[in-house]
């Protein structure tokens, strides 16, 4: 077709349009900023834990260079729409502590000048980047029929490689002449609107890619479509022209991007844009059944929502540490040189994301929370298991209201100092971790003896309860049970003070069974500070109980 042709097919299908100037002048260039960058989700589901990895990306950089981190709602699918999705990312973004500086906001109105921040309001605005691509001819509309799912696209992409062992890269639409394409619009025949590539897949050029490096990137030479019959565009279609008003520096997107970035390259230049700068991150993998690497699923795991570790108590602190991990390679090394700085003090670069696919471990985040939840007071773990609960945990927050003595003294033992106890990965555990100080427990006693002589254990018990007092220190305590031990031939005590090392077998089984018979767990804190919490009366109730189960046993 003619240039005049063009020009008369753009106006046949988005007529009364305003010109793209109006739009650019609209949204002029940020003024004196770092680094704009922005997360776009689709309201088709919860905020994937990838996400919520890029997001931390996003903001660290806009921190670092004194920029602009937005959030733009990318709802152009209808019909996998869920409805709250949107909002719930926004809550998710703000409970994690990554709040975008602007862009949409769930519940609430937008802020910033940039927006809508909705792409279902913005089409109007696509249509006019539409038009005036048409002008230039290098779109055209498309009446192919359109597949309906994958299989039908790959049975189609088959039947191509039969016959020409190449895939069909052009639309047969390309070809049609402008009379033909009025008579189907005046047919009401529907369309998509498609890219008229001009590239070769012959041809390479350089590009750099702010994680991957320099690579040798194929020109794209696919008719790719741009915006659907129901004219609404593809995210390709969308991405450049709302990056490019709203003015993004940088575009951090996951590596499954990198495939289209071709067609987003010649799409940038159709416009005649710069294209933008862009950092594909890797994608967080766990090891399937057969030890094979694979994208966290939204299907198959239950974390993928990043609302799972909210829903098990892990502090926004050690989600954020451990995502931090897999993002920059020397974040550990940094951390271990400062113990006790904020995340935000890190000095967080693009460039030191690595680029193989990390692999999420439970293992790793859990002793990084341990770690955390370890440097709290007591005080704070109690309030912060204390809020959690009255929301994720509403049938158990009413017993950790009236026990609030009894669990900040649990938490106390052994907290703070050099080496504090780290038996803690997330809130969901604690009752089950100190059930033992809370009213009605009733122990199950599931053990084995071993070595240990049942009348002997039984005989040391029965001693020990009948002289318990509430002795004043914990090593005065211990001399009481060491002494009481000796009696039964757990060890001579002139044996024990010659060799004070032998205490870690007779005693040590004697002490094990007072930890079992007060807490029901073969680990557990200090257990004389234990002891001192339950008080004498409970300490004997539960050593008679042993005494009783032993007697069965």
């Amino acid at each position: 077709m003619t240039e005049n042709e063009f020009k008369e097919l753009a106006d046949l299908l988005y007529p009364n349009v305003r010109d793209i100037d109006y739009y650019v002048n609209k949204y002029p260039p940020r003024q004196a900023i770092g680094e704009v960058t922005r997360l776009g989700p689709s309201p088709t589901g919860f905020l994937h834990i990838g996400q919520l990895y890029q997001s931390l990306a996003h903001r660290l950089l806009a921190n670092r260079t004194n920029g602009i981190f937005y959030l733009r709602l990318e709802d152009t699918d209808s019909k996998r729409e869920i409805d709250e999705a949107g909002a719930i990312a926004y809550e998710m973004l703000n409970y994690y502590g990554l709040t975008p500086d602007e862009g949409y906001r769930g519940k609430e109105q937008e802020i910033g000048d940039y927006g809508p921040y909705e792409q279902s309001k913005r089409l109007e605005i696509y249509h006019a980047f539409a038009h005036y691509l048409i002008k230039r001819g290098r779109a055209f509309p498309c009446f192919c029929k359109p597949k309906k799912d994958k299989e039908e696209i790959q049975k189609s992409r088959n039947e191509e490689l039969e016959q020409s062992d190449e895939l069909t890269l052009h639309d047969p639409c390309r070809n049609l002449t402008l009379e033909e394409i009025k008579t189907k619009i005046k047919a009401n025949n529907p369309f998509a609107l498609r890219l008229l590539s001009v590239g070769n897949s012959e041809h390479t050029h350089k590009f750099r890619d702010a994680i991957k490096g320099e690579k040798d990137l194929r020109e794209n030479a696919k008719d790719d479509v741009l915006i659907k019959s129901n004219g609404v565009p593809v995210y390709s279609f969308a991405h450049i022209v709302d990056d490019t008003l709203m003015r993004s520096s940088i575009i951090v997107r996951g590596q499954e991007w990198y495939q289209s970035l071709p067609v987003h390259i010649e799409l940038a230049m159709a416009f005649g844009f710069k294209p933008f700068k862009y950092a594909h991150t890797p994608n967080i993998c766990i090891l399937d059944e057969n030890g094979n690497k694979r994208k966290i699923s939204k299907r198959k795991d239950a974390f993928a929502d990043v609302r799972f570790f909210i829903k098990k108590g892990y502090p926004v602190e050690a989600i954020l540490e451990y995502l931090l991990t897999l993002l920059n390679s020397d974040f550990e090394i940094w951390r271990k040189n400062n113990p006790n700085k904020s995340i935000e003090e890190f000095p967080f670069e693009i460039k030191k994301i690595g680029v193989t696919n990390p692999l999420f471990d439970f293992l790793k985040l859990n002793d990084i929370s341990k770690t955390i939840i370890s440097k709290f007071s007591a005080e704070e773990v109690y309030k912060n298991l204390y809020t959690w609960s009255k929301i994720w945990n509403k049938e158990n927050s009413k017993t950790i209201k009236e026990n609030k003595q009894n669990l900040i003294d649990i938490l106390s033992i052994n907290r703070g100092g050099e080496r504090p106890r780290k038996d803690i990965a997330y809130y969901s555990e604690i009752l089950d971790l100190y059930k033992y100080v809370l009213p009605n427990f009733k122990p199950n006693y599931q053990f084995e003896l071993g070595q240990v002589d049942k009348s002997k254990l039984i005989e040391f018990l029965v001693d020990y309860s009948d002289h318990l007092t509430q002795e004043k220190d914990n090593q005065t305590w211990f001399e009481n049970l060491k002494n009481i031990a000796c009696k039964y031939n757990f060890v001579d005590n002139k044996t024990y003070k010659q060799n004070p090392s032998i205490y870690s077998g007779n005693i040590a089984d004697a002490s094990k069974f007072v930890r079992i018979a007060i807490t029901d767990r073969s680990d557990s804190p200090e257990l004389y500070s234990i002891m001192k919490i339950l008080g004498i009366i409970e300490c004997k109730n539960r050593l008679n109980a042993l005494i009783s189960t032993l007697k069965n046993k």
